[in-house]
């Protein structure tokens, strides 16, 4: 969480989704060996991180909802996501998002969400909940009990050719006695 904080920056406003697979954590192949236990542990964990930063968490499902997100509900309506009709559980959404839902206050699940930043404990196959520029991140830890870690973050689109400035003290620069 430090290394993608680090990169990402991540702030009020902004959205980091997390995929994890506790089956995969634990040295199982993923779905095979669901554990609420590593499901709170992690969930707690990115919670206590983006608590005092202020932003928000989503947390995959797994194919078995379709990969829905568990949001708080505040973070849907601000975002204007569309609620879907279910309730993870270990077999059937994964432990993870189990244990996300009952650790929110007021969750809800989402048909998709278009995240900041993410981090992808397990290979659960998270970048279809990114915005559309994902810049892979390397972190300090590249593995989570026996699960494969990456991380990403995101920004945005650039857009131009050869002449087009990105930085904006370059651009300050070239406007120099202009």
């Amino acid at each position: 969480m430090e290394d993608l904080q680090a990169a990402a920056n991540l702030g009020p406003g902004q959205i980091l989704i997390v995929g994890a697979s506790s089956s995969e954590v634990m040295g199982k192949r993923i779905g095979t060996s669901t554990s609420m236990a590593v499901g709170r542990l992690i969930v707690d964990t990115v919670l206590s991180c983006a608590q005092p930063l202020g932003f928000a968490v989503a947390f995959q499902c797994c194919e078995h909802l379709n990969r829905s997100i568990v949001v708080e509900r505040s973070v849907a309506t601000h975002h204007g996501l569309q609620q879907v009709s279910a309730v993870p559980v270990p077999g059937a959404g994964g432990a993870v998002a189990a244990a996300a839902y009952f650790a929110f206050t007021d969750p809800v699940l989402v048909e998709t969400i278009t995240a900041d930043a993410g981090i992808d404990i397990g290979d659960t196959f998270i970048g279809m909940h990114l915005k559309r520029v994902a810049v892979p991140l390397r972190g300090r830890v590249r593995e989570i009990g026996q699960a494969h870690v990456t991380m990403a973050r995101t920004r945005p689109p650039l857009i131009g050719g050869s002449r087009a400035v990105y930085d904006v003290a370059e651009a300050r620069e070239r406007l120099k006695g202009q």
